[in-house]
């Protein structure tokens, strides 16, 4: 029998012999009912956490992915409430965007690198061995160099940032950093004391650097890798390898000043040590907006001590989901169409993708308006060149001390 659409479960009917009313005869119904009763009714309320009641053992499919930043959009509870309508699951490992890419990924149904360069090593290696992978770009999310406001304003007051809307903003959150200065501070090995960070109550004898994670593992490692090398170069990108040879002894020294963590260090940066571990650290935009929104939240006020440098140039990561298996293609539809999950990614600070793959900024742009969160400033669409894939990867292993993913068909060097 069915109720609209959905089909309804029919109480068991069992056939009891009667007999006297005795107190074991009950015992004996009971024994034999209530399993068969507890199975019915644990079946009609699987309940979806969306608060819809899922028809008695449909099934729900888990699916496997392998990611690092982006796990946050799948262990997210909203994003887990609408899945479940879709009747699936998501099970996530984490691990650099880089790691990935380079390790064995034939048990999942899906990987999420955070970037091109990640995406792009996945996505040829499958090819080259006949795989099926499908990609789907459902959002963007800039590269962002994090910090305090102590280190932000010392930076201002060497012109090396500016407040992003003018010069006149009290206690900005946003910054737009000049890459090239911060660079020349770095070569020359100046000291935070050196740029009178005390003048706002900070002592720090270390080195001016941004702290990157591992560039042998992570996206975003790799990513300020290329905008290093890019503003090194003057805007040039390496075509051969020696080329990138050179330019990737030329950059090392501006990534692992202060070692290469392999962890995420967003976690570290929102900690109440973070300040005293790494003052600048690498991170991307969409963590910190979710910060501020969940800050927001709780606290009734946003976290002024933590702010952002953008640096110009800039980059815009792509986060690439890339599916290895029929599911993990419904899966990759939906979290690029369904709007419930793309509003929810903008809650989470993603910048979404409208179906041309333009950024639909607007949509971000009222959400932090409605909770009184300032809206950063994007340098239009200005995107650093990245080099070839195999130059690259000879970039990252020179800096990381790793070896090369891909080799450049044909270059000796």
């Amino acid at each position: 029998m069915t109720v609209g659409q959905r089909p309804v479960v029919e109480e068991p009917r069992l056939a009891i012999q009667r007999r006297s009313s005795s107190l074991g005869s009950r015992r004996r119904f009971l024994a034999a009912f209530l399993p068969l009763l507890a199975a019915v009714l644990t079946g009609v309320a699987v309940l979806g956490i969306s608060g819809n009641i899922l028809v008695p053992f449909e099934r729900v499919t888990t699916l496997e992915g392998k990611m690092a930043s982006k796990r946050d959009f799948f262990e997210d509870e909203e994003v887990q409430r609408i899945l479940m309508k879709y009747h699936l699951r998501v099970h996530t490992t984490s691990s650099g965007s880089r790691e990935v890419a380079i390790r064995d990924i034939a048990s999942y149904d899906f990987v999420f690198p955070s970037g091109q360069p990640a995406g792009d090593l996945i996505t040829t290696q499958r090819a080259a061995k006949g795989r099926y992978a499908k990609v789907h770009r459902p959002f963007v999310s800039p590269i962002v160099l994090a910090t305090y406001r102590e280190y932000a304003e010392t930076l201002r007051d060497r012109g090396v940032a500016a407040p992003q809307g003018g010069t006149g903003q009290d206690r900005p959150l946003y910054y737009t950093l000049d890459m090239k200065v911060f660079l020349g501070l770095i070569e020359e090995g100046r000291k935070w004391q050196d740029l009178k960070i005390e003048d706002h109550g900070v002592t720090n004898g270390n080195k001016v650097l941004a702290q990157t994670p591992d560039v042998c593992g992570t996206n975003s490692g790799v990513t300020y890798l290329a905008l290093v090398a890019f503003t090194r170069s003057d805007g040039d990108v390496p075509d051969t390898g020696k080329e990138a040879d050179t330019l990737g002894r030329d950059i090392k020294p501006f990534l692992t000043g202060q070692g290469l963590p392999p962890d995420d260090l967003f976690r570290t940066y929102t900690s109440p040590e973070g300040k005293g571990i790494g003052p600048v650290v690498v991170a991307y935009e969409h963590q910190y907006l979710a910060y501020q929104a969940q800050f927001q939240a709780h606290a009734g006020k946003l976290d002024a001590d933590r702010v952002l440098l953008y640096p110009s140039p800039q980059f815009v990561t792509q986060p690439q989901y890339i599916a290895l298996t029929r599911a993990g293609d419904r899966l990759g539809e939906l979290i690029t169409h369904d709007p419930e999950l793309r509003s929810r990614a903008m809650e989470l600070g993603f910048r979404i993708l409208d179906p041309t793959g333009k950024v639909a900024g607007d949509q971000l742009t009222r959400f932090l308006e409605e909770r009184e969160i300032p809206v950063p400033e994007m340098a239009g669409d200005t995107r650093s060149a990245m080099p070839r894939l195999a130059l690259l990867e000879r970039m990252i292993s020179i800096v990381g001390d790793c070896p090369p993913a891909v080799a450049e068909p044909g270059d000796r060097g």
